[in-house]
């Protein structure tokens, strides 16, 4: 499995660095991707070595990941962003998305009859069904509400593209008994 991750500055770290050193643990490969090698979160805490997003074959991938974070307004208007989500909502590929990152999904129309959860003050008529809920799965959509729920947006995350038994070996890494 690949999971293809798309951070600009202002990303929200939390909602980046949680899920992905989760994923990492699972031995899901992670490529992490913007338009620069480095990059500064919205607490100014820096991502070194990060690979170019324009270089990057994203066709090759099982799975998005966009975290939140005040990145989103550069999403927003990002027409290769667009192309890359609407490559893999098109081809049922996995989307997970947090915090202000659904909006973007929603603005280009793939949240329509589909359950959801982002940040609550940013939900608007996308068409579907906002749930108020820490993590919501729609088929290949993950979405989750806030950094409160990074932990359990990466867990989400491993179990959509490895499956129960594989989370079950990540608690096992993960938690003391």
């Amino acid at each position: 499995m690949k999971a293809l991750a798309i951070i600009f500055d202002g990303f929200e770290e939390e909602e980046a660095v949680a899920p992905f050193a989760l994923i990492r643990r699972a031995n899901i490969e992670l490529v992490i991707a913007s338009d620069k090698a480095t990059v500064i979160g919205s607490h100014n805490i820096a991502l070194t070595n990060i690979d170019i997003l324009k270089n990057i074959n994203y066709k090759e991938f099982d799975c998005l990941i966009i975290p939140g974070g005040a990145h989103y307004k550069r999403l927003l208007i990002d027409e290769y962003v667009h192309e890359i989500i609407k490559y893999f909502m098109d081809n049922k590929k996995v989307v997970a998305a947090i915090c202000a990152a659904p909006t973007i999904i929603g603005k280009l129309g793939y949240l329509k009859n589909k359950n959801y959860t982002c940040f609550t003050s940013m939900n608007n008529d996308f068409g579907g069904n906002y749930i108020d809920e820490k993590v919501v799965v729609d088929d290949n959509l993950i979405t989750a509400r806030s950094v409160a729920s990074a932990i359990l947006f990466g867990y989400e995350i491993i179990k959509k593209l490895l499956g129960e038994n594989a989370l079950k070996a990540i608690f096992a890494q993960i938690y003391e008994k």
